[in-house]
């Protein structure tokens, strides 16, 4: 706030000045508090850092546009120059320092400071795993002393058994201990528990869940009873705003540039045959909610029911630019309204008509989970070749694995490396019919 009122030349720095500072304070902490933004964040990504600090800026933000427009006193300082002036500032200099801060923290722990001592209880697919995402991510600075189990483990060498263990964390040799025993070994766990209470560690239960095939799974908590998900999106509330505002501004920015194609293929869609120049056809989105999806009509026959056919090479039912508008993917163009209107990605899985949907639920195991994201104009599969008629169960299934790779793995940096490679490979495809 001081710098944007310097930047201003503001001749002095008032009561309202300060007024506004301490209200600007009390909001960031407020917000930094509701998002999570102060707690520990050491195995996030930087992408995901910055993603958690973006809501509390844009919180802060609001708090103070409101008390300046229902305060006339504080108007007069941050009038809207000033607002924006302050939101462009403050996201610059807090995206820096949270940058520089945690790459100063890597730097030390790559050096042995700040680091915690784990040790893992149980030695099975979880543990192997856990043991290693920290060898690979040591910038976390989570260093392994051991994997400790009382039965022999053929591909990990153990540090000893649980006891111990017990023995090391109750002379502080370990900070942070993993409970890693699958779900049947109950009692185990409940003795490990008690037993742990008389030490300083801090102690993790990593449910058996890999048996599962999941989905972004997080811990929530409901009235103090915790919860894991199986299955979830992996939008948080920052990642919605930032693809959502991608889409809006892709979709407007193509749009202008596509508006006059529009308009000239509306045109030859109307004067080569008979029936709407739109086609509209209800499929499933977010959550597998119906929506409605448009495009150019390229057909004769307009199926939207129980039963519907896939377009096929050389199909009779084509119109006469139909398979022109197929191959070079002109007939999604109208879709970009659907972004608009916000039924759509530009990325994300495509959406299937609804009578597909229903026959493939029932043959591919986590079909629907596709829909844990909204539909997208172009995907992860369709640049991986798998675009077009699925005329072999495989071939929807290996659709599918992409599908969910994509929602599994999605950043917004995914999203912009599949747009730029949809323009780079082109629009036409030899299996769009």
């Amino acid at each position: 706030l001081a710098q944007v009122h310097w930047l201003q030349n503001h001749p002095q720095w008032n009561s309202t000045c300060l007024i506004l500072l301490l209200l600007s304070l009390c909001g960031f902490q407020l917000c930094a508090a509701l998002t999570g933004l102060y707690n520990s964040q050491r195995s996030y990504s930087t992408l995901r850092h910055l993603g958690n600090l973006l809501p509390a800026v844009l919180g802060t933000f609001t708090v103070i546009a409101l008390a300046a427009a229902y305060s006339g006193r504080i108007h007069d300082v941050a009038d809207r120059e000033f607002m924006l002036q302050w939101l462009a500032l403050t996201t610059v200099q807090l995206c820096i320092w949270r940058v520089v801060l945690r790459q100063l923290l890597v730097f030390l722990r790559r050096r042995g400071y700040n680091i915690r001592r784990v040790a893992i209880a149980g030695c099975n697919s979880t543990a192997r795993s856990l043991a290693g995402k920290m060898d690979d991510n040591r910038w976390m600075g989570l260093v392994l002393d051991g994997v400790y189990d009382d039965a022999p483990c053929p591909d990990i060498e153990l540090a000893g058994s649980l006891d111990d263990m017990l023995a090391k964390a109750r002379r502080g040799e370990v900070e942070q201990v993993y409970i890693a025993l699958p779900m049947t070994q109950e009692e185990r766990i409940t003795q490990l528990v008690d037993a742990l209470a008389d030490s300083t560690a801090t102690v993790y239960i990593i449910p058996d869940l890999f048996t599962f095939e999941l989905m972004n799974s997080r811990q929530i908590s409901i009235g103090g009873i915790p919860a894991i998900s199986i299955y979830d999106t992996p939008l948080t509330v920052s990642d919605n705003l930032l693809k959502r505002a991608f889409d809006v501004v892709g979709s407007l920015g193509i749009l202008c540039l596509v508006s006059v194609p529009m308009l000239l293929i509306a045109i030859a869609v109307k004067l080569t045959s008979r029936g709407p120049v739109i086609f509209r056809q209800h499929r499933y989105g977010l959550d597998g909610k119906p929506i409605e999806v448009w495009k150019f009509r390229t057909m004769k026959t307009m199926d939207n029911g129980a039963d519907v056919k896939q377009a096929t090479k050389n199909d009779s039912r084509l119109t006469p630019v139909g398979g022109f508008l197929r191959r070079t993917s002109l007939d999604e163009l109208p879709q970009f309204i659907n972004v608009l209107q916000g039924s759509m990605s530009i990325v994300g899985p495509r959406p299937h008509a609804v009578a597909h949907n229903e026959l493939y639920r029932q043959q591919i195991k986590g079909y629907m989970l596709r829909h844990k994201v909204k539909p997208g104009i172009t995907g992860w599969a369709q640049i991986n070749g798998w675009r077009g008629e699925t005329d072999t169960l495989e071939k929807m299934e290996k659709r599918v694995e992409y599908d969910l790779d994509y929602i599994r793995n999605w950043n917004l940096w995914l999203d912009i490396k599949i747009v730029f490679l949809t323009v780079l490979k082109g629009f036409i495809n030899k299996n769009a019919y």
